[in-house]
């Protein structure tokens, strides 16, 4: 665990929120390009990105702090504090995907294109973001006896043998990657990626969470739930898609 990567003369700079940005700035290079072989203009494509950015980011924090009401409410100051770790992607995308509509209407740029490129963006982002959980000790796995276990710290700074959680969730989002790349070009309609890495990550999500740390992850109930309807809104899209 290595919160803190760097620090000089009383600066310092976190492992977590520092992978966090690198994880966007990669991710819209990636999705731009992936936007300009759809035919959206790559300059307007980043800016609608970077527009929605704040939104994203504000959404994907405040979820996980209602997902964590129970400690929060007693340290509202620690509600903003980015160095702790604490990001729900799931949260990002309740807040990005409705404001884009109205502006990706005025920006004359076709959702279901914007978001098939957007996918890329949130994978590469997801990457970097889940080892930036991993030098910052957050979202920590179950202790296990696992071959597949290892000798992790957690938020406390506890060492012991454990669900690679961070990692996992790494991996699951470059099969996504790599399946978006697959498809890309190959998509039977517009739109088609965004709704099956949805659907992807829903189920895999669902799973994965069963392995992080009871004693730290109180949010067990609600992410699952939430990944179960992103899941589900995956296979309608595709559903109402093909239908059309």
């Amino acid at each position: 665990m290595r919160r803190i990567l760097v620090s000089w003369r009383g600066w310092n700079l976190y492992s977590y929120p520092t992978m966090l940005y690198i994880g966007m700035v990669c991710g819209i290079f990636v999705a731009a390009w992936a936007a300009g072989l759809s035919g959206l203009d790559p300059d307007r494509f980043v800016l609608a990105a970077m527009i929605l950015s704040p939104p994203t980011l504000i959404g994907a924090r405040l979820f996980f702090v209602a997902s964590h009401w129970d400690f929060y409410r007693n340290n509202r100051a620690r509600i903003w504090r980015r160095s702790e770790g604490g990001m729900a992607m799931y949260g990002g995308l309740l807040a990005a995907v409705p404001l884009s509509i109205p502006l990706l209407r005025v920006m004359d740029l076709s959702f279901a294109k914007f978001w098939d490129a957007t996918t890329f963006a949130m994978l590469v982002g997801m990457i970097f973001t889940r080892f930036g959980c991993l030098l910052n000790g957050c979202c920590s796995g179950r202790p296990s006896a696992s071959w597949l276990a290892l000798n992790l710290r957690d938020y406390r700074g506890i060492r012991r043998r454990r669900w690679p959680t961070q990692l996992l969730e790494a991996a699951w989002a470059a099969v996504l990657l790599t399946a978006a790349f697959v498809l890309r070009g190959r998509q039977p309609f517009d739109g088609a990626i965004f709704s099956t890495v949805l659907l992807g990550y829903g189920i895999g999500r669902y799973f994965l969470q069963k392995l992080r740390d009871d004693a730290v992850v109180r949010d067990t109930g609600i992410i699952q739930l939430t990944s179960v309807l992103l899941a589900l809104a995956g296979l309608i899209g595709t559903g109402v898609a093909w239908t059309w």
